[in-house]
């Protein structure tokens, strides 16, 4: 694939990558996650709308700026990963530390 080109599919959802840039960095601006996934900015808002409704994060309002805070031990949404965490996948990322064994 040319440098710059943007790939025709990928194994993440942009829902992933959404979880992904909050988790790295929970002060990000819709504007910069939109630019790191390639996406709308209206679509990261609509991620983060449904992020938030099914409890894998939480905004906070910082005078102007939103923060968020990630719930890594939210269950993986489908059939085939519900028994693994949006923690085991940031683990598996290397974006967090495994999650203790038990």
């Amino acid at each position: 694939m040319a440098e710059g080109q943007k790939p025709r599919w990928t194994f993440l959802t942009n829902h992933a990558h959404v979880l992904v840039c909050i988790s790295e960095d929970g002060d990000l601006r819709g504007r910069d996650i939109a630019e790191r996934v390639g996406i709308t900015e209206r679509a990261v808002q609509a991620i983060i709308a449904d992020l938030e409704a099914d409890g894998y994060l939480t905004r906070t309002r910082e005078g102007r700026r939103n923060r968020y805070e990630v719930h890594a031990d939210r269950p993986l949404r489908h059939p085939l990963e519900s028994d693994h965490t949006a923690a085991d996948l940031l683990a598996a990322l290397d974006l967090v530390p495994p999650p203790p064994a038990g």
